[in-house]
């Protein structure tokens, strides 16, 4: 008997950015606003991370009705119609339904049906790892127009008590569409994980055991100064080897876009990297908090929107947080 051979997709062999869109929570949170149930105050907020501000979404509003306005935004910004999406991938950790799959509500809410669509779980590195996908599905020939949304109401996972994590929250979402490119606008993303550490950032308890135990609701925990530690020293090495595998230096790099976890750590990633004085950084967390996946699309499009960086632009990007995982790559902005 002789088999045939199968025959396989195959794609562009390149693919960029094409539109973002972002979505911030329409409330103002100060320092006030949170520093008495955690016994602190504006300036001790503001010194240990650089926070001034937080958004956060009204209370009728859930996480898909985010990641839906930030969809909107980025497929209209890419000059396309939600029937040209081939694929949708909603990076999340706070959509409260283990199924159906987000993403694909969001597809049908954009008229993006029947686009391929699917969760994606990695917390504050979700997405770049979002990127890496539509990057590898476009390439591949598996899909022309990849929606990316990164998208977090970490407001419905906030104990006001905690001093660990909660009063840096905020919420919002950001998204892009990755399409064909005539010239390399995604460089290689070097990305991993290190699940022995992931205690560092989790969920106080499981759904499980809440249900089980008629327990308090799970919320976010961390260990800051371990977390801010590993960020320091473990991530700048990632950022360097993600210019590597690009083929660029520090000296090429127009915006340093990390995710907003804490202005102290973005200052050390800085001077670790020896990124020059000419490389714009993202510090939307001043005035936005910390977004989770959804922070580097977030300050991504505040760069642009107020003239810091223009299209076209070389940008180095990493996300890193809970599991404990991460991932960086290289991008022309949109």
């Amino acid at each position: 008997m002789t088999r045939p051979t199968l025959t396989q997709a195959v794609g562009p062999a390149h693919s960029r950015i094409l539109g973002l869109g972002a979505v911030r929570g329409e409330q103002v949170v100060t320092n006030d606003d949170v520093a008495g149930p955690i016994d602190s105050s504006d300036e001790w907020i503001r010194q240990r991370t650089g926070i001034v501000t937080r958004r956060r979404a009204r209370q009728d509003q859930d996480v898909l009705d985010l990641a839906e306005g930030a969809a909107r935004a980025a497929v209209e910004d890419a000059g396309l119609t939600g029937a040209d999406i081939d694929a949708v991938l909603l990076s999340t950790v706070t959509y409260f339904h283990q199924t159906p799959a987000g993403a694909a509500i969001i597809a049908d809410r954009i008229g993006a049906t029947p686009a391929a669509a699917y969760d994606i779980s990695a917390a504050c590195a979700g997405y770049c790892y979002g990127i890496a996908q539509a990057d590898a599905l476009v390439r591949s020939g598996n899909a022309r127009h990849v929606l990316v949304v990164g998208a977090e109401k970490m407001s419905d996972f906030i104990d006001p008590t905690d001093r660990s994590i909660s009063f840096l929250l905020g919420d919002g979402a950001g998204a892009v569409v990755v399409g064909p490119s005539d010239t390399p606008g995604i460089g290689p993303t070097v990305w991993g994980s290190d699940g022995g550490q992931a205690q560092l950032i989790r969920q106080t308890s499981s759904w499980k055991e809440a249900h089980e135990t008629n327990g308090p609701w799970p919320t976010l925990r961390q260990e800051g100064a371990s977390v801010f530690k590993w960020a320091v020293w473990q991530m700048a090495p990632v950022a360097e080897k993600a210019m590597a595998a690009a083929g660029v230096g520090p000296q090429d790099i127009e915006a340093f876009i990390p995710h907003q976890a804490n202005m102290r750590i973005i200052d050390q990633m800085i001077k670790q990297l020896k990124l020059p004085e000419h490389v714009v950084v993202g510090r939307d967390i001043a005035d936005t908090g910390n977004t989770s996946a959804a922070s580097i699309p977030l300050a991504t499009e505040r760069l642009l929107r107020e003239g810091q960086v223009s299209s076209g632009a070389l940008a180095l990007q990493i996300g890193f947080g809970a599991g404990l995982v991460y991932a960086a790559q290289v991008v022309v902005l949109p």
